[in-house]
């Protein structure tokens, strides 16, 4: 099941934050279609990366000093705090949630691409700002 197609208009910099989206992408897709415990593993991994992909731009966000960092901070910890409920509930036997939660952050993830990320990009290209892993 395909939760979030990948396409043109979730290209930002066909680089390190695209590879990273990407990733993000296909997880949202797995996510749609487990439950039990299979989605309780993917949760495990989702989390994670997810953490090390807000990571990773709140690392390129203090050393550029982008002015809009809390913004954009705060809607990465939302996302976080939600998946982090969701995982709760996937312990404790509410196994339905891999698909609400998918189809959520993924409406959630189109707007912040197609706004913060790509004011992020814009702005670390104008600074000559080239993005890392870690």
């Amino acid at each position: 099941m395909s939760i979030l197609n990948w396409s043109e208009h979730l290209v930002i910099d066909d680089g390190v934050m695209d590879a990273t989206h990407r990733e993000f992408v296909a997880y949202l897709n797995r996510m749609g279609s487990l439950e039990g415990e299979e989605l309780l593993a993917l949760l495990d991994e989702f989390i994670a990366h997810t953490e090390s992909h807000f990571g990773q731009e709140l690392r390129w966000m203090e050393a550029l000093e982008f002015p809009p960092t809390s913004c954009h901070v705060d809607e990465h910890n939302s996302v976080l705090e939600i998946c982090r409920e969701v995982r709760k509930r996937v312990e404790n036997g509410d196994t339905g949630f891999g698909e609400i939660l998918a189809r959520a952050v993924a409406q959630w993830f189109e707007k912040h691409v197609a706004s913060m990320d790509t004011v992020l990009s814009m702005f670390m290209k104008e600074h000559g700002y080239v993005p890392t892993h870690h």
